[in-house]
């Protein structure tokens, strides 16, 4: 018996599509469970075709599908919100938190630091834990740091509470992409569900910019974090109501799932070293030059060569199999839309910052401002969703990288003086939501396709370590070009400095897509599972019998 929320294990029988013996398909499963059919009636990939379509059988009715996909959506738009909206709310915190201006950075930072840092480690909990206890475990913990963080009374206090916010984060972000890579299918169904969840990305960008705006015009700071709780507590309650109870008993292959503490040790070690030194450099006097920036960096190289030694030569169970390498598309894809989210992360830091700063735009104007960021990427995001199994990959990489490069070229090219809105920052805005969305979506999809139900979670992390990264590698070093050059060439033009830096990152993306970016159409098919299960009964089939 099935319990009801319970994430259903790989169908045994659907090996058998491609038996040997015989070229008549299975039963496979239907949203009734799994039934028998007369093999006459469909054809194998009519079949197929029809169970991509198909809403998964543990969603009885729509409805909890339907509360389902909102709360895994919601830890995205969370995630977001914490993110761009702390950025118009900085200014009001500088002041009233008194904080220096060489340390202004890190709030901003210790929440993207905290889940770029930690996140294959969540992910492998997931794969240990089942994916809702670590989901639902990673909002509460949001939550509670979201209350107290509004309540921060200096800066140490609120660099602490950023951080641990990013935690929960970590926690739910790979697990929600766990939750619903295991439970759909490869086929339409599933690409329209990653497309709502990737506009949920710019609706929460737009959201946390648009309540920011109004908090620091009407309210008490504190609200900004307060409002993001009440969010959380809602996300919490429908999550609870809607996300399937998968348990650790259910699969002998997640009782086989091990920690990889070393591994654990040494992946977030390094990245946050790396990422401390360079974004601490920036605000040094002697930069590189003072004694503990390159000591740091060092170390944090040092973790990540053994990081790479521990996966690849010493561990069991490694945080980053090195097989998740092995498809042509896989490092290429990641690397270019690392660049790629980084001209995102430049966009929202230094778009915002050079708005506000040397285009005198209020908090509100802003708003008003990234208003059409998150229409295009609403109805964007959907229509990715609808033409997925229709399009190549590798054209939809291309359209991607050609927006995030031309969003940074309009901000670089846009005059200092008297710039008009709706030949510069409007279509810098739009291309920004083409950049990020189509790219972002395709790889979600892309990725959980690729990896088997056992690891899902490290697909949630892999996906969710790509992006966090990215922007926080590209923010740390356009804050050491924006900070060195304010001095000789005057603030606007240092901002612009990160713009064109932008330029080189969406270019070089862009011609990796170009050569690499070999992707095939997300078309309905068999699940990595089914897969390898039909590989390795064409390998018994073909051992000679004996006598």
């Amino acid at each position: 018996m099935t319990l009801v929320g319970e994430t259903l294990p790989p169908d045994p029988r659907v090996s058998d599509l491609y038996h040997v013996h015989t070229n008549q398909p299975p039963p496979l499963p239907t949203d009734k469970g799994i039934r028998s059919e007369k093999p006459s009636e469909e054809a194998m990939q009519t079949r197929l075709e029809r169970l991509g379509r198909e809403r998964p059988p543990v969603f009885t009715i729509w409805w909890r599908e339907s509360i389902f996909v909102f709360s895994i959506a919601m830890s995205q738009l969370l995630t977001e919100f914490f993110v761009s909206g702390f950025t118009v709310i900085l200014p009001t915190l500088i002041t009233e938190l008194d904080i220096p201006r060489a340390s202004s950075v890190w709030p901003a930072t210790a929440f993207s630091l905290a889940i770029a840092g930690t996140l294959l480690v969540f992910g492998r909990l997931g794969d240990m834990w089942g994916g809702y206890q670590v989901f639902l475990g990673g909002l509460v913990w949001l939550l509670i740091w979201s209350i107290i963080a509004g309540f921060s009374i200096n800066p140490l206090m609120l660099d602490f509470c950023r951080a641990l916010q990013g935690l929960g984060a970590a926690a739910f972000l790979p697990t929600g992409i766990m939750l619903m890579g295991s439970l759909y299918r490869p086929g339409p169904r599933k690409n329209l569900v990653f497309a709502i969840y990737g506009t949920s990305a710019v609706l929460g960008f737009f959201g946390g910019i648009f309540v920011a705006g109004i908090v620091g015009q009407y309210l008490s700071w504190g609200w900004y974090f307060w409002i993001g709780a009440i969010l959380t507590a809602i996300t919490i309650a429908t999550s609870a109501l809607s996300v399937p109870r998968s348990r650790p008993e259910r699969s002998r292959l997640c009782a086989a799932v091990k920690m990889d503490y070393p591994g654990a040790l040494a992946i977030i070690t390094g990245p946050t070293l790396i990422v401390v030194a360079i974004t601490q450099s920036a605000h040094t006097a002697a930069a590189w030059r003072t004694p503990y920036i390159p000591i740091i960096f060092s170390l944090g190289m040092l973790a990540l060569i053994a990081f790479a030694y521990i996966e690849t030569y010493s561990a069991t169970h490694p945080l980053l199999p090195s097989s998740i390498w092995k498809g042509s598309a896989m490092l290429p894809l990641c690397v270019a839309i690392c660049l790629l989210y980084g001209t995102w992360g430049i966009f929202s830091v230094y778009g915002t910052l050079y708005f506000q700063n040397v285009m005198s735009v209020s908090p509100l104007q802003v708003v008003a401002w990234y208003a059409p960021l998150g229409i295009a990427g609403l109805l964007l995001s959907i229509a990715e969703g609808f033409i997925l199994h229709l399009v190549p990959g590798r054209i939809l990489l291309i359209i991607s990288g050609l927006g995030a490069t031309g969003s940074q070229l309009l901000l670089a090219l846009m005059p200092l003086e008297k710039a008009n809105y709706w030949a510069w920052v409007f279509p810098a805005t739009i291309m920004s939501t083409i950049g990020i969305d189509l790219a972002t979506i395709l790889l979600t999809v892309f990725v959980t396709t690729t990896f088997p139900a056992a690891q899902q979670g490290l697909a949630g992390a892999v996906v969710n370590s790509v992006l966090q990264l990215g922007v926080a590698l590209t923010v740390g070093l356009t804050d050491i070009i924006q900070s060195k050059k304010v001095s000789e060439v005057g603030l606007a033009r240092s901002y612009k400095c990160t713009f064109w830096f932008g330029v080189g990152a969406g270019a070089l993306s862009l011609a990796i897509m170009i050569v690499w970016g070999k992707v095939a159409k997300a078309t309905s098919g068999l699940t990595a599972d089914e897969k390898a299960e039909l590989l390795q009964e064409a390998e018994q089939c073909q051992e000679p019998r004996p006598g």
